[in-house]
């Protein structure tokens, strides 16, 4: 039996990978500047027919930040990136931290309310927002922190505009503090003032929702990102000419990290195809010669629906990783089956910087024989992992208890909240949340959850968060929001509603009221009408009586 302290999974590590591996680079901006020395002409970022080589967009950034710093942005300042996956995604990152500045990312799915809370907590100064968003952006700032605003058109860097993705071509009005791509041609050739981010410097602050309260923001530091980044891609093998595809959105942990340093800081060409549609992702596998990506398992089950898909688009590719929600053992199989292409499992957190747990490339993932549930991977190079008790204290292979993670990928702390760090991350020993079992060889399986968090196709949802949306109908009384396993996403969120006497409400009426308040992805996929919502003796919700009852069937309601 392995005893708590030892990495066996070290055995199982691809050729060339040592339990332990140093990252060179002191900041983002040293890697990125040492990639461009290397190779200035190679190219850096594609956009359907579009082309940028290392060195025009070290320019570009270059002027932006000059920019951005004539507006009075400087070291250590929050802005907002507020985009889908576009080429300006890449150059703004870039040009924040050679500012010395912080991104902020923004998912372009919230709205009102869910973008202003997380602007006002992180106290941003600017934002980069699409210039079809820039009106209502304006709205939801008024009178927020935010000092400037910039927009950007999804057309630009390309001009193709397939008709799937653009389906407007006519240009929106940009933001009152200007055009980013008409700002990098009005700074061009200029250069920010010169700024040496260090190891600790924050370069993503990305919020995650806890298991209580509002979103945290996880200070993902120059030497987080850099250790994930390093250990990742050396672990799936990346080597130069390699072609990176944005499948996971940017302003996710997983994106920003795993899908676009991974490629910014080395000689490998960053392929960006605006929000995911599965049919212009399939071809721009073949297209573009795509070797790696990683995305959640519901962009997967997408490109496997489509009738024209078939092997011949994933020739050149060498891995595909998936993260974020959990993945039947027969998706994969049958994925294999018809692309000859295995999708391997990875692990990560928000806090955890991304992926720190991974199938190694080659080797197809066990499944644990008493869940079911097929291994997230091993440790990667760097991070310590273990099991413990509800005391902390670790635990033997094979057994189980909470996931604890500790190392150079684990952040420092959320930020303006010490209470909530120490409580997460007690000495800086993340407690994940998960139930899990590492085996004998250091297989990781995750066989439950302690937290009530929803996992939808990689977006985490706060039950709280849904239920306040429900709560603002007028016939709703009480509401309980659960994740159901679904295939297609992973979970599913349900909500268990009861409405109050003489008032009426339908499954549909329900499931429309809260779309008009939350992103897609955490509306109810069911609404289920009940008389009564079971309760402890306090008078707490049992979610997890509610789970159960969906996952047996044991509902005698009305479904939206």
């Amino acid at each position: 039996m392995t005893m708590p302290g030892e990495r066996p999974w070290v055995e199982l590590f691809p050729p060339g990978i040592e339990a332990d591996m140093r990252v060179g680079h002191s900041s983002l901006v040293e890697a990125w500047k040492t990639r461009v020395a290397k190779n200035p002409s190679a190219t850096a970022l594609r956009y359907f027919d579009g082309a940028l080589s290392a060195q025009a967009v070290d320019a570009a950034s270059d002027a932006l930040a000059a920019a951005f710093e004539a507006r009075g942005t400087g070291r250590g300042d929050r802005v907002g990136v507020y985009l889908q996956n576009i080429p300006q995604y890449a150059l703004v990152l870039l040009a924040l931290w050679k500012l010395g500045a912080t991104a902020l990312g923004l998912n372009p799915m919230y709205r009102r309310r869910e973008l202003r809370r997380i602007i006002d907590d992180a106290g941003a100064v600017g934002i980069v927002c699409a210039d079809t968003d820039a009106e209502e952006t304006l709205e939801t700032l008024d009178g927020s922190t935010v000092r400037w605003l910039i927009s950007t058109s999804a057309l630009d860097y390309q001009s193709r505009n397939d008709p799937r993705v653009f389906p407007v071509t006519e240009r929106a009005i940009p933001a009152p503090d200007g055009d980013l791509l008409t700002l990098v041609r009005e700074f061009e050739n200029l250069r920010p003032t010169p700024v040496r981010p260090a190891h600790d410097d924050i370069a993503l602050l990305t919020y995650t929702s806890g298991t209580t309260g509002p979103p945290k923001g996880a200070m993902n530091t120059h030497g987080n990102v850099l250790n994930v980044a390093a250990t990742y891609g050396a672990w799936t093998g990346l080597d130069d000419g390699d072609v990176v595809l944005a499948v996971a959105p940017l302003f996710h942990i997983t994106g920003a990290v795993v899908n676009a340093v991974v490629s910014l800081i080395t000689d490998t060409t960053l392929v960006f195809i605006n929000r995911f549609h599965p049919d212009v992702a399939l071809e721009a596998f073949a297209e573009h010669g795509v070797t790696f990506t990683i995305g959640s398992i519901t962009a997967f089950n997408a490109i496997y629906e489509l009738p024209q898909a078939g092997p011949q688009h994933f020739t050149s590719v060498k891995a595909l990783y998936s993260g974020g929600a959990p993945i039947p053992p027969a998706t994969v199989e049958r994925f294999q089956s018809r692309f000859g292409v295995y999708i391997h499992n990875g692990y990560g957190m928000t806090e955890t910087t991304s992926a720190v747990i991974a199938v190694p490339p080659g080797r197809k993932a066990p499944v644990h024989r008493p869940s079911g549930t097929l291994s997230i991977g091993v440790p990667l190079p760097n991070l310590t992992a273990r099991v413990v008790d509800l005391s902390g204290h670790p635990l033997p292979s094979g057994e189980q208890g909470e996931l604890e993670l500790s190392g150079p990928q684990v952040v420092p702390g959320y930020w303006k909240n010490p209470e909530a760090t120490r409580q997460t991350m007690p000495e800086g020993r993340l407690r994940t949340g998960d139930v899990a079992v590492i085996d004998e060889r250091g297989w990781v399986y995750l066989v439950d959850r302690l937290k009530d968090q929803i996992n939808v196709s990689g977006y985490k949802v706060w039950p709280r968060e849904v239920e306040d949306a429900l709560y603002e109908h007028p016939s709703v009384h009480e509401a309980a929001v659960v994740g159901e396993p679904d295939d297609y996403r992973g979970e599913t969120v349900v909500a268990y509603v009861s409405l109050k006497a003489g008032r009426a409400a339908t499954a549909e009426e329900l499931t429309a009221f809260s779309g008009e308040r939350l992103a897609a992805y955490k509306r109810p996929r069911q609404v289920h009408i009940v008389a009564d919502l079971p309760k402890t003796q306090t008078g707490k919700i049992r979610r997890a009586e509610l789970r159960e009852a969906g996952r047996t069937g044991r509902t005698s309601t009305a479904t939206g």
